[in-house]
């Protein structure tokens, strides 16, 4: 409601103008409602993990009892996450490949996970460990979690007992087979940047510290 509304809303007994004295007045309780109104805006945005910060980030973390540490913001919605998500899950690789999506608020798509056992090469068949063949290269490197903070958070959702074998950090980019154009989601990207494989490779922050969990 404007100051204009509130005039209107005043007998003809008083003068209707933002000058007179009492349009003064409502001028003041007008801008602090604007305040108010904007203050509340903000607190009801800040309880979406994705858009708080700092200390009301904080808060969110102290409800489902999950630390910052050292965790920047990005990292600590990630920690956030997982700690809900280990709640739900029951170690066996489906739910460890939801939890880790749920942490990184990415597809489930983006992540592999097999049994050791399962593994094409004799070598690495071994009893009670996982494989991770995949994981969302582009989700951890927007975060900022280096490769051995990404191990911690697996190691958080697996069994007690079982062991990550390895992970497989290469990207989707392959070559043509043939000599003939093929369009693919795995090769070079097209005009509109939508196709296209990625390359291998994760940020690793020069200061890698062990996240709290």
């Amino acid at each position: 409601m404007s100051v204009r509304d509130f005039l209107g809303k005043l007998t003809d007994a008083f003068t209707k103008s933002e000058k007179s004295n009492i349009g003064k007045l409502f001028i003041i309780v007008d801008q602090q409602i604007s305040v108010l109104t904007s203050a509340l805006e903000k607190t009801e945005e800040w309880r979406d993990i994705d858009n708080a910060g700092g200390k009301t980030l904080n808060k969110l973390g102290e409800n489902v009892g999950q630390d910052r540490g050292r965790a920047t913001d990005e990292v600590y919605r990630v920690l956030i996450r997982g700690k809900v998500a280990r709640n739900a899950s029951d170690g066996t690789i489906n739910k460890i490949i939801h939890a880790i999506a749920k942490s990184l608020d990415c597809n489930y798509k983006d992540i592999q996970i097999i049994n050791a056992n399962d593994s094409d090469s004799s070598d690495e068949h071994e009893p009670a460990a996982i494989i991770i063949k995949k994981i969302p290269l582009k989700a951890l490197n927007q975060v900022g979690l280096s490769t051995s903070q990404f191990l911690q958070i697996v190691n958080s959702l697996k069994p007690s007992g079982v062991r990550v074998a390895y992970i497989n950090l290469e990207g989707s980019f392959s070559f043509a087979k043939g000599t003939n154009e093929e369009i693919s989601n795995e090769g070079f990207s097209g005009l509109n940047q939508v196709l296209g494989g990625t390359l291998g490779g994760l940020f690793t922050p020069a200061e890698d510290f062990r996240l709290p969990i």
